[in-house]
């Protein structure tokens, strides 16, 4: 474990961590546009999905208060095509109880310092509605920039949202030859 705010560690998710995760994830998905879902999936349905992440090698990685887990951070593909391989999509999501106390920026800088170390080369964000300011925010701090919006694309509480697409080099980025990477 390693400490990312007081009264905060971040640590490698567990199959224990499930019914936590599918919680925090499952609030987001009925009270926010963050995430496109529409049902939040279930406490089997998110064991499944942490598994296929971490046996494919990806981290995610959780962090815990005194109370359990109080949010998580994971990587997986971009895209599933071969050409992609390099680059990966963020995930961080947080319960209401440490949102902006620097939680949310601790998982994300572990998870581009663990993809890095992986040898991926970008780091891509996928944001769920160009309103969502604070998602954005936390991206632009941990060094991602703007790499375009697509408009209108989801439907979710009755209106259409957009999607923010954020980028960040890992390591040497494009400077870094393909051969020696994904050790």
């Amino acid at each position: 474990m390693t400490a990312a705010r007081d009264g905060v560690a971040l640590r490698d998710v567990v199959q224990g961590d499930a019914a936590a995760i599918a919680a925090i994830y499952g609030e987001h998905v009925l009270q926010g546009t963050a995430s496109f879902e529409l049902t939040p999936p279930g406490e089997e349905e998110m064991r499944r999905r942490m598994s296929a992440i971490v046996e494919d090698g990806y981290p995610w990685i959780v962090a815990c208060d005194a109370l359990g887990v109080a949010g998580f951070a994971y990587a997986g593909p971009y895209r599933p095509r071969p050409a992609y391989r390099y680059t990966v999509e963020d995930s961080v999501y947080l319960a209401p109880r440490v949102q902006r106390q620097g939680v949310g920026s601790a998982l994300l800088r572990a998870l581009i310092d663990r993809c890095t170390a992986r040898g991926h080369r970008q780091m891509v964000a996928v944001i769920g509605d160009s309103a969502n300011a604070a998602s954005i925010a936390l991206h632009a701090r941990a060094g991602f920039v703007d790499a375009g919006r697509f408009s209108n694309v989801g439907w979710k509480f009755e209106r259409w949202l957009d999607v923010v697409l954020m980028q960040r080099a890992l390591g040497d980025g494009a400077a870094s030859t393909a051969g020696a990477l994904l050790s």
